[in-house]
């Protein structure tokens, strides 16, 4: 129902083939030659804020990489870091910690298990030895 009060205004991005019907549609004709002339302005200023934009974003991530040096931060560290960020925040779920309370008891119960068997291989070498 959501999804039909939206109608025009779906902010989904085009799947392909929209794109393929829209790339196909000849809109040329509909236009003027004024507002032909318009669009091919506001495609070039487009074009340009783009290529500004991807300058600024270029500076911005020179810019981050010195002061991540400075401070003395580097690729290895940054790795580290969100290993042991993101090693802490699974430690920290309701899944691991049940996980982690299970497999414990297991172990707890193999241990317990394995000693039975060896206490009761030593009894039946013991009563060998005694016969």
């Amino acid at each position: 129902m959501e999804a039909q009060a939206r109608g025009l205004l779906e902010t989904e991005p085009l799947q392909g083939r929209d794109e393929d019907t829209v790339a196909s549609a000849d809109f040329s004709s509909m236009l003027s030659e004024e507002e032909r002339e318009e669009l091919k302005a506001e495609l070039v200023q487009l074009e340009d804020e783009i290529t500004t934009l991807r300058q600024v974003l270029s500076a911005k991530e020179r810019h981050l990489v010195e002061i991540k040096q400075k401070l003395g931060m580097n690729l290895m560290n940054e790795l580290k870091q969100n290993f042991s960020k993101s090693w802490h925040d699974m430690q920290t779920t309701t899944a691991y910690k049940k996980t982690h309370e299970t497999l414990s008891h297991a172990g707890q119960k193999a241990t317990a298990a394995f000693s039975n068997v060896g206490t009761a291989i030593s009894k039946k070498f013991g009563d060998m030895r005694r016969k």
